[in-house]
């Protein structure tokens, strides 16, 4: 099986089949179409992502689910004629053609219309008839169809296609009176004057142009909203301008977070300065004004424990060494800000005398699979060597994967070798289950070790479900990170208030984003459904500047630069605000429009590890509602690269594979 037949079998398991979509003829067309062959070349790795890609005459080859979801919602039989509006790449026509047993499909672009012919009599589809032509006027000489599909939003439902439909068929069109979304209408044709029609839902499309849709020049035209000045203009007279981050005035913000116990504080890379350096501001007057005793951040439980040990004087400073974040993407955490913050953070509990109340610095993420299983073995071999034993052999079927834990998901897919499932859960609850005795000798050390071994077995369920089901993958890192928050909130007391720094991704409500239509959840998510206002999230983002990442997995860090927004996104709209830098309260608007006006969804950036400015719309850009996904956004227009420490990367699994972020 190659590489494309497996991305599209999980294509079909994760983005189809888990939303519901569950019409076997429809699956079946699905698996028979190689998607790859209509996306251009250059993003022929992005074929089976679940989203819209680009193609030829600024049209796009449609998200795999809309296709599917509009062919079922077409309810096929073999015998049935179907007349298809918006050629496009001819994708959609290949899947219908595996059902139906004549499609006629009409495209208004002729570079479109020769692509798409070409690619299908490649493809051997003797069943596809291709119109150079206006869609919205159907194609009279073919009528009636069985079924009409239309890839395009018109204004209303063009009546030339109502009359070429036949008695009893469907007609299935994206209709809304704004250019930007639309409802999914399906019309049932039920006499020769009498139309059902049914909502199935929003959906975005290009605009239908032509004599029955939109008008060229309308559907062509930007308006002063879409193109972000009004909008700008509002979030400048909205929003709380600051020159820079050693300057700025966070009074109003305090004042907005409250008595919130839990400030999720994000960033848009993971190689930005200016977001470790406004964090690291924020977080300095929540301790200090506040009370906060507790950083949780997005790096592993081990690494994050040399650092704690550090700032509560314990150990010597081990960020010039090599052993805590020497795993790829070493400059994420082993940076100057983070150093810089660190240093701070030790000398600011040496003036706190009771232990309970220093800050401590608390790692949520799932990856040191290896590091985890030498703290619990090394921990037992001190509190009660005969449980150490056990706990090894039981360990023993994840230690040939243990240094590379990616190797793990490849060979327990083969169904050749056992999960060690069992195993690494009988050492998590031995260790619970001496949880009085081992706690009394010091309550720390044994925190520190359950936190391990809960570490062990939500990686190993984590490596195990990679790559059959990525949203369950993403969903059990998150998922982890929430419940290490939530033991990190009960072992500190039920008065301690917590910063959480993660990556937009992670701390903004998945509900106002893409994922959630992907079936996925995150931090940020979890923490508003548990602890609603008592969460106080913040989103970050730039226009432009230098960042550190890499350009592929394990690769080298480069200091890249970071394209200018895309047109269609929040960070162009902000971009346009006459000031640099700026505060904008979103729970708590200045002016209620303002976050009005920003409830439409638009673009969101997000930059991981990985940074490919080629495909930069494929790979960084998903959708998003800003002000229902924050609670207050900062910007910084320029941004500069972080500074790394010199140190090399150590073999094994990256931090954030394979998402990125």
């Amino acid at each position: 099986m190659s590489q494309f037949e497996l991305l599209r079998r999980q294509m079909i398991d994760v983005q189809l089949s888990a939303r519901g979509l569950h019409d076997q003829t429809v699956l079946n067309a699905v698996s028979a179409v190689p998607r790859e062959e209509f996306v251009p070349t250059e993003l022929v790795e992005f074929a089976y992502s679940d989203s819209p890609l680009p193609i030829a005459a600024s049209q796009t080859i449609s998200q795999p689910y809309i296709v599917a979801l509009m062919t079922a919602a077409l309810e096929l039989q073999a015998a049935d004629r179907v007349l298809e509006v918006g050629t496009g790449s001819g994708y959609a026509a290949a899947i219908l053609a595996e059902i139906a047993a004549d499609v006629y499909t009409v495209e208004r672009h002729k570079i479109l219309v020769d692509s798409a012919r070409n690619k299908l009599d490649d493809l051997g589809y003797k069943n596809i008839h291709v119109l150079y032509g206006d869609g919205t006027l159907g194609w009279p000489e073919h009528a009636p169809f069985d079924a009409i599909v239309v890839a395009a939003g018109g204004p209303e439902v063009p009546d030339t296609l109502k009359q070429q439909l036949a008695i009893g068929g469907r007609l299935v069109i994206p209709v809304g009176t704004s250019l930007q979304t639309q409802k999914l209408l399906r019309v049932r044709r039920i006499s020769e004057q009498e139309y059902a029609e049914e909502d199935l839902g929003s959906v975005r499309f290009v605009p239908l142009i032509g004599a029955a849709g939109w008008e060229y020049e309308t559907a062509t035209a930007v308006a002063p909203e879409k193109s972000g000045a009004s909008l700008s203009e509002l979030i400048f007279e909205s929003s709380e301008h600051f020159a820079s981050i050693d300057h700025v005035n966070l009074d109003n913000l305090l004042a907005r977070i409250g008595d919130s116990r839990l400030v999720l504080l994000g960033e848009a890379s993971h190689g930005t300065a200016e977001f470790y350096e406004m964090r690291a501001r924020i977080t300095r007057e929540l301790i200090e004004k506040k009370g906060f005793t507790a950083i949780a951040v997005e790096a592993d439980w081990p690494d994050a424990a040399h650092l704690d040990h550090y700032v509560h004087g314990t150990a010597p400073d081990l960020m010039h060494l090599s052993t805590p974040f020497s795993r790829f993407p070493t400059w994420m955490w082993a940076n100057t800000s983070v150093l810089e913050f660190i240093d701070w953070l030790r000398a600011h509990n040496e003036k706190i005398h009771a232990s309970e109340n220093k800050v401590g610095f608390y790692g949520l993420d799932l990856y040191s699979l290896s590091t985890s299983i030498e703290a619990v073995l090394s921990y037992l071999d001190t509190v009660d060597p005969e449980t150490a034993e056990v706990a090894r052999v039981r360990y023993g079927c994840l230690t040939p994967w243990a240094s590379d834990p990616t190797l793990y998901a490849h060979v327990t897919m083969t169904k050749q070798y056992q999960a060690c499932e069992a195993e690494v859960l009988a050492n998590l609850k031995q260790l619970l289950e001496n949880r009085l005795d081992y706690s009394m000798a010091d309550g720390e050390r044994f925190f520190d070790a359950e936190q391990n071994a809960r570490l062990v077995s939500n990686a190993e369920r984590y490596y195990r479900t990679m790559y059959y089901a990525e949203n369950n993958s993403w969903n059990q890192r998150d998922k982890h990170m929430f419940e290490t928050l939530q033991s990190v909130l009960k072992f500190r007391g039920p008065q301690s208030k917590a910063v959480i720094w993660e990556h937009n991704s992670h701390v903004g409500d998945a509900r106002a984003t893409e994922m959630s239509a992907r079936g996925e959840f995150n931090v940020g998510q979890l923490v508003r459904q548990a602890y609603g206002d008592a969460a106080y999230i913040i989103g970050f983002g730039t226009d432009h500047g230098t960042v550190a990442a890499a350009s592929e997995w394990g690769g080298p860090m480069e200091i890249k630069q970071v394209q200018a927004s895309h047109i269609d996104s929040y960070e162009r709209i902000c971009h346009d605000v006459k000031t640099d830098n700026f505060l904008l309260p979103l729970r708590y608007p200045v002016q209620e429009i303002t976050r009005q006006k920003l409830l439409q969804e638009r673009l969101e950036r997000a930059i991981g590890v990985i940074y490919r400015p080629e495909t930069e719309l494929q790979s960084h850009y998903f959708y998003a509602s800003l002000p229902r996904q924050f609670d207050e956004y900062i910007w910084f227009d320029e941004t500069r690269a972080v500074e790394p420490l010199v140190r090399k990367a150590t073999e094994g699994a990256a931090e954030t594979f394979p998402f990125g972020v």
